[in-house]
């Protein structure tokens, strides 16, 4: 996650750069049911509304969960599927919480109603994300529910009134782009904490439906509408979140934008930047499955590292000779192609390794999802830049660069 409002306020005030904090563990994303009331087309477990066996007991989850706290996992992301779906998900999150995780909830929103919205503010999550892919026509058609929208609205409201942090989520496509200012206006007009935008990444029906990814000149004109309602609010002193993920390029474009409009001030924000050092699957970030299988991120559900109804997590995590995670806790990371030649790879850290995996069948591949140009990375000019905003639109769209079909 590249937290670009942390980074504005770094930029406005000129935090000095502390001594590296690196987490005791991992970041747990636990997808504890595949059951979906929605079939969203980038959906990276193809959840749909079918029940899925084998999937962890309580009881299994509460053994799993003693040992993620004594491995010091500082914080839980209970997800799905939609979790709200799992009879003993207020259990499993009051559980969490006694035990000191910070427990966050990645739900769709539109189960959040008048039934439930006490049992969730008793929980006392740290924070809801509920996910909008776009205005009302966009949301529908792409989360395939009619009412949806209103329905994950109406979900983040009633958090507001019960004082639940939570915040906005939205996948970007070429499709619903243009709805992106209209979101940000909502989310300031209905006084909306936080706003996450996630890249596409090629995994689940994302992979299907990755002709749909943004072209990388939407992308560039999407983060710079964030970077600068980012600063704005940051100068303004209001504690609003922007974020992104699944695209470390961000950092690097960020130290452009910085370069470009507070030249005086970028040279600290670098700094920062490569203490944060981009991508962090398999090192910081980690996941298990709703049948307890361990992945190094979400995005790899087709790589197993074990299970934890086997092995403990921690032994797992700890105890590895996969040659993926090997090759992601290598410092640096050896990744070919365009990343080899990047001046700013420190930053990065070569960005996402599901897309570059998707794209030819290499790990350590360049990753295609990079939206910088050649000159804007340091590399030679005559080499063929696949970013250039001089390119027909066609052929920049990630999508028709894949040599596979999607699947």
């Amino acid at each position: 996650m590249f937290r670009i409002s942390q980074y504005m306020k770094i930029l406005h005030e000129q935090t000095p750069l502390g001594s590296a904090r690196k987490p005791p563990a991992p970041v747990v994303i636990w997808n504890l049911i595949r059951r979906c009331n929605l079939t969203c087309k980038h959906c990276y477990t193809v959840s749909a509304n079918t029940h899925f066996p084998g999937e962890l007991s309580t009881e299994e989850v509460y053994t799993v969960m003693d040992d993620l706290k004594e491995y010091r996992v500082p914080v839980l992301i209970l997800s799905g599927g939609e979790p709200l779906l799992r009879p003993d998900i207020f259990d499993i999150a009051k559980r969490a919480k006694d035990k000191g995780f910070y427990v966050g909830l990645s739900s769709n929103g539109t189960l959040i109603d008048e039934n439930n919205i006490k049992k969730i503010a008793d929980v006392g999550f740290n924070y809801v994300g509920v996910s909008i892919d776009g205005l009302r026509a966009n949301n529908d058609e792409f989360r395939q529910m009619q009412g949806g929208f209103d329905a994950a609205l109406h979900g983040l409201e009633l958090c507001k009134l019960h004082n639940i942090k939570a915040g906005l989520r939205f996948t970007l496509t070429e499709q619903n782009c243009q709805d992106l200012p209209a979101l940000l206006d909502i989310m300031d007009e209905r006084k909306i904490e936080k706003f996450y935008l996630s890249h596409l990444n090629y995994s689940g029906r994302g992979k299907r439906n990755r002709k749909k990814d943004a072209y990388f000149k939407t992308t560039r004109d999407a983060m710079d509408l964030l970077f600068q309602r980012a600063w704005d609010d940051a100068v303004a002193g209001k504690k609003t979140e922007y974020v992104t993920g699944n695209n470390d390029a961000d950092g690097v474009y960020l130290l452009h934008w910085a370069e470009k409009n507070h030249p005086d001030k970028a040279p600290l924000l670098k700094q920062h930047l490569e203490s944060w050092g981009g991508n962090a699957s398999g090192m910081h970030i980690s996941n298990i499955d709703n049948l307890g299988n361990v992945h190094p991120d979400t995005f790899w559900w087709d790589h197993n590292l074990g299970n934890v109804k086997e092995r403990p997590f921690s032994d797992i995590w700890e105890n590895t000779d996969d040659e993926l995670m090997l090759g992601l806790r290598q410092s640096p990371r050896s990744i070919q192609g365009r990343c080899s030649q990047c001046k700013y790879f420190k930053i990065c850290g070569g960005n996402t390794r599901t897309r570059a995996y998707s794209f030819d069948g290499d790990y350590w591949g360049e990753d295609p999802g990079c939206y910088l140009g050649n000159a804007e990375i340091g590399m030679p000019d005559d080499c063929l830049d696949i970013s250039s905003d001089d390119l027909p639109s066609e052929l920049v769209n990630i999508s028709q660069l894949v040599n596979t079909p999607p699947v």
